[in-house]
């Protein structure tokens, strides 16, 4: 991460080509073997072209990206995100986050981002906020 963090700043976009081995083991570690994440049948009957990803696997991409960006020494206060649109099977989903804020607190330096997950064609699949915590101004 660059010391010199200022709103506007992006953060190193997170990026996976999701299908069914990613959902089958975010499914088995969650317990979340749902129908409409694992069956295209079920996910038709919901209304969508077939099975589609979990909207809790979105909230990890962007912790994902947000892990690699502050490092070992930062850490995340919290996250916050809606869910708007399905992860169709075999789409590539990358999280992105931009910078909105910085100021000091308590010996660190806190950053608030506007965080969010798209598709390729689709747009945005999540939509939310982040703060996170780096010491003294960042690495």
């Amino acid at each position: 991460m660059s010391t010199d963090i200022r709103p506007g700043t992006t953060v190193p976009p997170f990026q996976r080509t999701t299908g069914f081995h990613n959902w089958n083991r975010f499914a088995a570690v969650n317990d979340e073997f749902v129908d409409i994440h694992m069956d295209d049948g079920a996910g038709q009957a919901a209304g969508y072209p077939g099975a589609f990803g979990m909207g809790n696997l979105q909230w990890a991409y962007i912790h994902n990206m947000l892990r690699d960006w502050v490092g070992p020494d930062g850490r995340i206060v919290r996250v916050a995100c809606q869910f708007r649109g399905p992860n169709l099977r075999n789409t590539v989903v990358t999280a992105h986050g931009t910078v909105t804020a910085v100021r000091p607190a308590d010996g660190e330096t806190l950053v608030d981002l506007d965080v969010w997950t798209e598709t390729e064609g689709s747009g945005k699949v999540a939509v939310g906020t982040a703060t996170v915590a780096v010491a003294g101004g960042g690495r």
